[in-house]
Parts: structure tokens; sequence; C-alpha cells
């Protein structure tokens, strides 16, 4: 009666409290620059070492530019930041993929690419989005910074455990629509709150049928919906995907993890808190039209009326279009665009390039829009080169930019000025979040790919 989830929690049961947390064992620590400086300070005003250094990997990702990165960074706060995280690794003896290192990248893009995420494993990082780990068939979830300074101590964390919940997509997903999309619909159907307190499981024939990018891309978008993570069951498509990686098993400890590994997954009479089902064929292609991701639509649908709303649930839907500069009722079909973002931890790997590619080769980037196609690491930027993707986005008129989280947030150079629409294939769109006064509506690879080339917000289907 074992769900996945209960399979590798009580596997990494240290203790338990009685009626009170878990002590968890941590596989894999993941440190950037932003929620990792105190956690370090922490250390060392107590004067103790790290527990286990073989098991954090650090790498800056949040604060790099995404241009220029052999010179030093303009910025100081972020060059502060950058220049902390270097240090303390080397002090404290930890693994750090520095800018300009060919391992460098968006976290949560590396992790996977390199095979340090790995089926069974727990993860943790100082990131709500730590949860794309989940697709590989682990618990992975984002913590705070004094959790980090506890790993990073003891290799264990304290934790309450979450109730669990499935998802399942039966059916075939249609033309044009991507595991973004599927992500972006469950969040319009159960809305930014409605897996909070869970951690979920996503099944059906079409979450099997999403390639291992689709998988991280759908877990990575789990905690949008406010569940503590999100995972899919390793199968064969995550064993391929796995297999010659850099830090995958060889040889005959190969043949052990993978019989492990397909032991993990729910018992056919396993017992979750929460059943959830959708089917694949309602799904189109999404687009947000409000300040969360739950506040999306089919890209052929019109923005809700107020119809129904409470008093309270009226003034924030009004307050959230006026940011937006929508109307209720209105389409967005047309709506002229100003940036375009290509990148972040939710579609910055080879295959959301390959998307974005399919729609623009043999068009041009329309005038009026401003792009950013920022590869999720270095070795997702080697891929596009030696697939030729970027003879295709330069001949249409695009340029690529170094890996980094870029304009998935106001923390670096690439910032969306005041009252300018940029579609962006990142994970929120709160206001402010690409930028003061920026206006930002989330959509899959071939959407935003779509309003590139038109400059303005066009179904992708109709350029397939």
């Amino acid at each position: 009666m074992n769900t996945l989830f209960d399979k590798i929690w009580d596997a990494h049961v240290v203790t338990t409290v009685k009626d009170g947390p878990t002590q968890l064992y941590i596989d894999r620590l993941y440190c950037h620059e932003v929620t990792s400086p105190q956690a370090f300070s922490g250390l060392r005003e107590r004067g103790i070492s790290v527990f286990r250094p073989d098991k954090v990997f650090c790498m800056p990702d949040h604060n790099t530019p995404t241009h220029d990165q052999d010179k030093p960074i303009e910025d100081q706060v972020s060059k502060t930041q950058v220049d902390t995280l270097t240090k303390n690794a080397k002090d404290f003896g930890l693994t750090h993929y520095g800018m300009m290192h060919p391992k460098n990248g968006i976290i949560h893009v590396v992790g996977p690419e390199r095979a340090l995420t790995l089926p069974g494993m727990t993860i943790v990082c100082g990131d709500s989005h730590t949860s794309t780990h989940g697709a590989m068939g682990a618990i992975a979830f984002g913590i705070g910074t004094s959790e980090v300074e506890m790993v990073l101590a003891s290799q264990c964390i304290l934790q309450s455990r979450p109730k669990t919940m499935r998802i399942t997509v039966d059916g075939e997903l249609g033309k044009g629509v991507t595991a973004k999309d599927v992500a972006l619909y469950m969040m319009s159907k159960m809305t930014t709150s409605g897996a909070t307190g869970y951690f979920v499981e996503y099944a059906g024939s079409a979450i099997r049928n999403l390639t291992m990018e689709g998988r991280l891309t759908l877990c990575n978008l789990s905690i949008e919906m406010g569940a503590r993570g999100g995972m899919i069951a390793p199968d064969e498509v995550t064993f391929e995907y796995i297999k010659g990686r850099e830090n995958a098993p060889t040889g005959k400890e190969w043949e052990i993890a993978v019989e492990y590994w397909k032991t993990l997954k729910s018992d056919d009479d396993a017992v979750f808190d929460k059943e959830v089902r959708f089917d694949a064929a309602d799904i189109e292609p999404m687009i947000t039209y409000g300040t969360n991701p739950g506040m999306g639509m089919g890209i052929t649908q019109h923005i809700p009326t107020m119809e129904g709303l409470g008093e309270a649930a009226q003034g924030s839907f009004k307050k959230s279009l006026d940011y937006m500069g929508f109307q209720p009722g209105e389409s967005l079909l047309g709506k002229k665009i100003d940036y375009v973002f290509l990148g972040a931890c939710t579609n910055g790997r080879i295959e959301d390039f390959r998307a974005f590619a399919s729609i623009v080769e043999g068009r041009k980037k329309a005038d009026n829009v401003i792009a950013w196609l920022v590869p999720g690491s270095w070795m997702v930027d080697a891929q596009i080169r030696k697939e030729g993707i970027d003879k295709i986005l330069t001949e249409a008129g695009f340029a690529i930019r170094q890996p980094g989280c870029s304009a998935c947030l106001a923390m670096n150079d690439d910032k969306v000025p005041a009252g300018k629409y940029s579609v962006s294939t990142s994970n929120r769109n709160f206001e402010g979040r690409q930028g003061p006064g920026a206006r930002t509506l989330l959509a899959s690879p071939l959407v935003a790919a779509a309003a590139a080339v038109t400059g303005v917000i066009t179904d992708p289907r109709e350029l397939i």
C-alpha cells in the first residue's frame, strides 16, 4: 500500500519525534549564491565544518549576467554574492562550478544533466524550484537558509511528513501542447493553492509519454500549485536519459541501480490522501493573463469575467487585470508584445530550444520584439551548437545569450522595463517578477516562438 513518496521517504528516515518532525537523511544538497551565505556564516560562528562535503554541489545562477561572463560582474550586489559563494565553497572544500566553468548553469538544469540527480534520492536546495528534480523519481524540495545550514552541518533535515496527492493525466496531448501547457492547465483548474500541504505524484499515460525534459518542466512547476514537491516514477525514459551521463553508475553498478530504480513506483493498491484526474484532450496551448501562474487559459479562450466571484476575489482579480492592462472577457490573440524570454529552470533545456527553433526556422524575428534566448547550462549551449540550432536562430534574427537564470527574476541585468509585455517560458508572473512594472505572460517555448516571429500573441498551431 506504499506510494512512491512513502518508499523513498521511509528509506531516508533517521529518527522520528513523537508528534513532531522527522529527521530525514539528505543525499544531495545544491547551493547557489542567494540563499547560502548566512548558512555558511552560521557554520563559521559555531566553528564547525561541512559534515559530508562530497554530497554538496555549489554554483551561481541567479545573479550571473548572461553576457560577458569572462569579465567582472558590474552590479556590486550580484558580484558580492557570486564571489562569496566562490569563497565559501573553497573554504569548506566543496565542489564549485563557477561562471564560465563548463559544468556551470542553472542548478536545477545541471543536476539532472550531469546525473548528480538520480532516482530514489532525497534532494534539497535553498530554492523553491528544487521540485524539478522529482522528475527523476526523487524526493526534492526547497528549503530555507537555516535549513541549508542544518544540512551542511549534519546531512539531515527536520521535516514534517507531507500528505500525498496523485494527479493522473490520461489520453494523448494534442498538437502544439507541451508539458508546460499541462502544468499551466492544472494550475488554472486547481489554483496556486490547490496542492498546498501535499507532495504530488504525476501519473497516467500522458505523463508517461512525456520526455525527461518535459517531466522536468512539469515537476518544476509543482511548487506553483502550492505543493511541497512533485515527482514521477522512474521508467525506461528515465533510465535512458541517465545512462552514460557523467555521474551515472556504470557496469555492474548500473545494473544494480536500475533493478532498484524499477521498484520505485507506487504499489497498485497504494492509497493517496487525494486523487485528481484530468483528460489530456482538454488541454490546448496555454497562456497566463494575470499575476499568478494559476491565472491561465487556453490561448484561444477569453479572460474570465468576474461573474460569481465574491467581493474580495473581485478586488484581487481587478487589481491583477489592471496591472496587466487587460479587461475581463478579452481575447489575448493578436495582442502586441515587447519581449520574449526562452530559458529558466522551467524551459532552458535542449528540447525547449529545439521546439523554439521548429517554429522560427525559415521565419524572422518581429522588429518590435526583444528576445532573450538563454540556455540553462553550458552543456545545453554546446548541444545547441552541435545540432546547428544556433544557425537556425541566428538566421531568424535571434542571438543566444550565456547561461543563467536571466529574465526569470529581476536579480541580474535582464530586466523587462515597466509596462512592457513579456511572453516568458519561466515559472512566475508575479508583479515585478521580471522587473519593476513588467507584465509577464507565462507560456511554452512554442507559444513564445510564435509571439517572437509575429510580434503578437499567436496560437502556435497556426505555424506548425
